[in-house]
């Protein structure tokens, strides 16, 4: 299931793990021990304090929440195609079905039915694309990071590969952080 997965968003870590502190000091421990236990290269992991939330410039807690932009673009490129061919590939087979019944609507009009069934399927497949590429467990955990920065509390936040990797960073920030969090 991960493999189909990683095959259609073009993202390399889909999990992302945030652990809470309440200090600093806590918070670095952790993320050395993350790195050290996880196999976690340094970019992989960050460190975010209470100037972050407040920062001029988003961009930075942005980039650290939501490493790989152009990744995000390739989901989106991506979920669009698969789901979009998935649901026009739907349509087709709810319409040679009911051709096959003889179903007198798709009968009395055959190409305006082929049309408006594999074009419904076609958007809908397209709607639930856009639907996952808001990544909406992304979305929680972006804004309960934040509003604990904004409380002067400290943040790791992991960006696993793989199931592994998942697992080790869990079990690190489970037994030193405050609050754990994790996306997908």
């Amino acid at each position: 299931m991960g493999y189909l997965l990683q095959g259609l968003f073009g993202e390399r870590s889909l999990t992302k793990v945030a652990g809470l502190f309440n200090q600093q000091s806590q918070a670095e421990n952790t993320m050395a021990q993350v790195l050290s236990t996880a196999g976690l290269q340094a970019g992989q992991v960050r460190l975010l304090g209470p100037q972050h939330a407040y920062a001029p410039r988003r961009e930075i807690f942005s980039r650290s929440m939501e490493p790989e932009p152009t990744g995000m673009a390739r989901t989106f490129f991506q979920s669009h195609i698969v789901f979009g061919a998935a649901g026009g590939v739907l349509g087709l087979g709810v319409f040679a079905w009911f051709f096959r019944a003889a179903h007198p609507m798709i009968l009395s009009s055959p190409l305006l039915s082929f049309i408006a069934l594999v074009g419904f399927g076609t958007t809908f497949g397209m709607l639930l694309a856009g639907l996952l590429s808001l990544r909406p467990d992304h979305i929680r955990m972006i804004t309960h990071v934040r509003s604990a920065l904004r409380h002067n509390h400290w943040a790791v936040v992991a960006h696993p590969v793989d199931p592994t990797q998942t697992e080790k960073v869990k079990a690190v920030l489970e037994r030193e952080a405050s609050e754990v969090l994790t996306t997908l």
